[in-house]
């Protein structure tokens, strides 16, 4: 039955929207190249009387783009489908993470029933890339090219694009300044997509960030049409704390069209690991891996 139901994320599908942060991660990108054409721009919307300081700006998003889990770390988790109607099946997950000099490189295992397993290998930052492996008759390593970036993983609805968010890197944006989301203090910036990014999912005319000042955190990203309507919503639930680490617990994936979603939910994590680096190969992608031997749940 969970299965047949999958059909119903087709929705889910689009090219919108995915979660680096999903686990308190640094953020990452995989498109580079120039702002999409002038003339095709969304127009921000400044939320004080005055255009906001554009270097405040620039600090404020170094910052959050800089910021992450220390050290190497494991995480386990739940992808929780949603639909607003009919019934809701749940994919268990599992996420191994690094950073290096590029960013935050990241291991995701998805394991749903009967399924192939489906595993990834996802670095983020200026220069990114993905890399994927299904058991069964796909079974071998592949290099994702940009259009596959939004297929669907696992037949949840969730993408490797809304893992990896590439919006946090884009280099073409604007700071709207500082307002408040939900009774809180957020920063509101309106990322643009670079003209390559622009010419694979044209429908994507940009990115709206909600950064909380305080977490240095993401609070909401949602991902609008070239009309400024919002096609999907990204909203981090809540965070959890873990000795002196801050990590993401749950997280929201709205379609917005039919209000179907996915939530993200981390349900144990093993913090300051050391992992052996074979294990952020891409050929390393074949081969089963053991989770830490001593995991925090909740």
């Amino acid at each position: 039955m969970a299965r047949m139901m999958r059909s119903r994320t087709q929705f889910l599908r689009q090219t919108v929207l995915t979660a680096c942060l999903f686990c308190g991660l640094g953020m990452g990108g995989f498109s580079v190249g120039w702002a999409q054409h002038k003339s095709n721009r969304l127009e921000p919307r400044f939320v004080s009387s005055r255009v906001p300081d554009e270097a405040e700006g620039r600090t404020i998003l170094q910052q959050f783009r800089s910021l992450g889990i220390s050290g190497d770390y494991f995480l386990e988790f739940e992808l929780r489908v949603l639909p607003r109607r009919g019934a809701s099946w749940v994919v268990p997950g599992a996420m191994w993470g690094t950073r290096t000099a590029a960013g935050p490189l990241t291991r995701v295992e998805l394991a749903a029933d009967d399924d192939p397993v489906e595993r990834y290998l996802i670095q983020n930052g200026d220069a990114g890339f993905a890399w994927r492996y299904r058991s069964g008759q796909e079974a071998a390593v592949r290099e994702l090219a940009a259009s596959q970036l939004m297929d669907s993983m696992a037949q949840t609805g969730i993408s490797v694009f809304e893992l990896q968010m590439p919006f946090i890197y884009w280099r073409d944006y604007v700071f709207e300044g500082t307002t408040r989301l939900r009774g809180r203090t957020v920063h509101a910036f309106l990322m643009y997509p670079p003209e390559e990014f622009a010419a694979t999912n044209p429908g994507i005319g940009g990115v709206r960030l909600h950064l909380d000042p305080q977490y240095h955190a993401l609070v909401q990203a949602v991902i609008l049409d070239q009309n400024e309507i919002p096609l999907r919503k990204f909203t981090v639930l809540d965070l959890k704390k873990l000795g002196d680490q801050w990590i993401v617990k749950s997280i929201d994936v709205r379609e917005e069209a039919t209000r179907d979603k996915v939530r993200f939910q981390v349900t144990g994590a093993a913090l300051r690991q050391d992992f052996a680096r074979g294990l952020f190969e891409p050929e390393s992608l074949t081969t089963d891996i053991a989770e830490p031997a001593m995991v925090d749940r909740w």
